[in-house]
């Protein structure tokens, strides 16, 4: 990764000192720290190693951040000790004016990768992550797809995916100088050393950071883990250590133990820790206290030293192509498992593979990174520096904007004749006859880009007497000022699938429906949820009071629920749900559950065909006992069975209709949803009237 020094003028202090003494305050954060360059090269040789031969993450990456923290807060400091002034302005355009080339060029190569031998399925995610990563904003498109419970099943990790911590790295390079100026201007009016203001705002930082990211890891370290906020304290540790280092002075003895320890502490942090599921909360602290130990251990003296490893001429050398070697590895590798289908490097391969990479960075750096920090046209005014950052933005965003315009053209043009292309589940009709193009294209159009999954309207207002910590999961979906009934939807992202449906259900019987829904969340026992255990416990402890407010006639549930393996369970506490609500006299509409698969059906059929046997599986729970089965006997029960209308004759295929059934490997596509709705409101309503409750329904 890139060390961004800063090379613009400084503000004053503004304390009264000689100009001898403010030369020796900033004296004492200056030199060039060769062992430190050589521990950048450790560092991202040992994320490369990982990666490539272990499939796993080293904590390279947050030394890393450590290592830029520390190089950056001891330019600032020099500049602040000697009283100069700041222009952040100028050192913002400087800075991304020496990152963006290099990662411009990384990211097109990358997209004609992706163009020659990447799927097709997928290429509209990684053009948007292409987009993401320009603009310094990968990490937060990771999160958010990492907490999204309606995203695809993607087999192939993103070329890009790497971006993330340049994305962290690149938004405290625009944080960081701000806490600078801060310190100067406390510094000025108070007459208190930069340092000791600068001591308290990053130990501030730290403990806040650092609390956030313990909590955060262990409530949802899928988000946590490329979140920048539980990343800040790893930057405030190594501006911490900067600020220490001119006044630790261990001897030389201690010097060589530091070193050694430090070195060997955090080479095994990798092999001992499951670092992409443990990060980065106080686990972190491994890997960062080791590289600190490193550091401060600094110059020995010591012919036993570590230092006469880590500042040796090819160390340093690979330390300067550190930036470019982190590009590079990781669009390479994911290519090479791509283009073999494999999931990991073999040795030898990997060892091909590092060798490449390593020329690759090197010839980077030499033909295009250090000619432009020579490149001196850009630095004679700030107009320059910023002509040069606005055309490495727009190199990614002009292709990457004018794809995206003309696949939505597409997807639109095919979806004005889907009436007539694509039935869906229409074809499951008695005597239903095809009159379309026969050689017309599947629907969805698949480009890779997010589901869009069904709107659920406006959110509930005020006025509906739901409670404020509940409003955030409750929409007016179907709204309706004098409805002939009123359906409450609750559940997860298994019940939103079927929104479009529901609506279509709810116009031909002039219902108004109300949805509470959240992604992942089970409406059964608390201590039941599988996953995002107290979010989830908040939405539930809100579905009583939501009821409440509704005053629903009838609830919508997911009544069961199924596997990964091939089988269906009646969700814990459901029963007691649905036996709540019917002895309220609220009819209940329970859903038999979707199958699951362990493969993406429109992916495969992409790839391999609709007809494809590996695209085709057959499912057990499609059988005629439901575990739901007894509970739907209740008076005011109706279970709702639609498994033959996605998976006709008990076999599921990817395409009926010429509709993809399936979005990723266990939600419906909107599209077939929309065309089965005239079958699924005919069953709820069949349901509903079978039931001993006879709740009216029908058009």
């Amino acid at each position: 990764m890139a060390t961004v020094h800063a090379t613009a003028p400084q503000p004053s202090t503004g304390t009264a000192e000689s100009p001898d003494a403010a030369r020796r305050g900033a004296g004492r954060y200056s030199g060039f720290r060769p062992e430190v360059q050589g521990l950048r090269a450790v560092a991202v040789l040992l994320v490369v190693v990982y990666h490539v031969f272990l499939g796993r993450v080293s904590g390279g990456v947050d030394v890393f951040l450590l290592i830029s923290a520390f190089f950056l807060t001891l330019s600032f400091v020099r500049k602040l000790e000697a009283g100069r002034p700041l222009a952040l302005g100028r050192y913002w355009l400087h800075v991304f004016k020496r990152l963006l080339p290099l990662a411009v060029l990384t990211i097109l190569a990358t997209l004609v990768l992706v163009e020659l031998f990447y799927p097709a399925y997928d290429a509209g995610r990684w053009r948007d992550e292409a987009l993401a990563s320009v603009f310094y904003a990968e990490n937060w498109a990771l999160a958010l797809s990492a907490v999204d419970y309606y995203a695809a099943d993607h087999s192939t990790a993103s070329p890009f995916q790497h971006f993330w911590s340049l994305s962290v790295q690149g938004q405290v390079f625009l944080l960081w100088p701000l806490v600078f100026a801060a310190a100067w201007l406390v510094s000025r009016r108070s007459r208190w050393r930069p340092v000791p203001v600068l001591a308290v705002a990053f130990g501030l930082i730290l403990a806040a950071s650092l609390a956030w990211s313990v909590h955060a890891t262990a409530t949802q370290q899928e988000f946590a883990y490329f979140d920048t906020r539980t990343r800040l304290w790893e930057f405030a540790l190594g501006s911490l250590l900067a600020l220490a280092v001119p006044h630790l002075r261990p001897g030389r003895r201690l010097r060589v133990v530091l070193g050694w320890a430090g070195m060997v502490s955090m080479v095994s942090v990798g092999v001992l820790v499951d670092v992409q599921g443990a990060f980065p909360g106080w686990i972190a602290l491994w890997p960062l206290l080791s590289a600190a130990a490193v550091i401060v251990a600094g110059q020995s003296g010591s012919r036993f030293g570590l230092d006469r490893l880590l500042a040796s001429r090819p160390l340093v050398r690979l330390g300067d192509s550190a930036y470019a070697l982190y590009l590079i590895h990781w669009p390479v590798l994911i290519t090479y498992l791509v283009l073999r289908d494999r999931p990991m490097a073999g040795p030898r391969s990997g060892v091909a593979i590092v060798l490449v990479c390593l020329v690759l960075a090197v010839l980077a750096t030499r033909l295009v990174e250090d000619p432009l920090k020579r490149w001196s046209w850009p630095e004679r005014s700030r107009l320059r520096l910023a002509a040069v950052i606005v055309v490495c933005l727009a190199a990614v965003a002009v292709p990457v904007t004018a794809d995206r315009v003309a696949e939505d053209r597409r997807a639109l043009e095919i979806a004005a004749s889907a009436d007539r292309n694509n039935p869906g589940a229409a074809v499951l009709l008695p005597g239903f006859r095809h009159q379309g193009d026969p050689a017309a294209e599947t629907i969805p159009v698949i480009t890779g880009e997010p589901y869009a999954k069904p709107g659920l309207g406006e959110p509930c207002p005020p006025a509906a007497g739901v409670g404020e910590r509940f409003r955030r999961w409750c929409f007016d979906t179907v709204p309706n000022p004098d409805p002939s009934a009123t359906m409450l939807v609750i559940g997860n992202s298994h019940v939103h699938q079927w929104i479009p449906a529901v609506e279509h259900l709810a116009q031909r019987n002039d219902w108004r429906v109300v949805t509470y829904i959240r992604g992942n969340c089970l409406y059964g026992l608390p201590e039941e949820q599988v996953a995002d255990h107290e979010p989830c416990a908040r939405w539930l402890e809100g579905t009583d009071p939501v009821v409440e407010a509704v005053d629903p006639d009838l609830v919508l549930v997911q009544g069961t629920r199924s596997t990964d393996e091939n089988e269906e369970q009646f969700t814990p506490g459901m029963e007691q749900r649905i036996r709540g609500l019917a002895q309220r006299g609220i009819q209940v509409v329970a859903l038999r559950d979707n199958p699951r698969f362990d493969f993406v059906p429109a992916r495969c059929a992409a790839e391999h065909g609709a007809d494809a046997a590996e695209c085709t599986a057959s499912h057990t729970i499609l059988g005629p006992d439901s575990p739901l089965a007894p509970v739907a006997e209740l008076p005011r029960v109706s279970l709702v069975d639609l498994g033959d209308l996605i998976c006709p004759d008990g076999t599921c295929t990817p395409v009926v209709g010429n509709v993809f059934t399936y979005w990723d490997n266990n939600h419906l596509t909107v599209e077939y949803v929309r065309t089965l709705a005239p079958m699924f409101a005919e069953r709820v309503e069949a349901a509903l009237l079978a039931d001993r409750a006879g709740f009216p329904a029908g058009p």
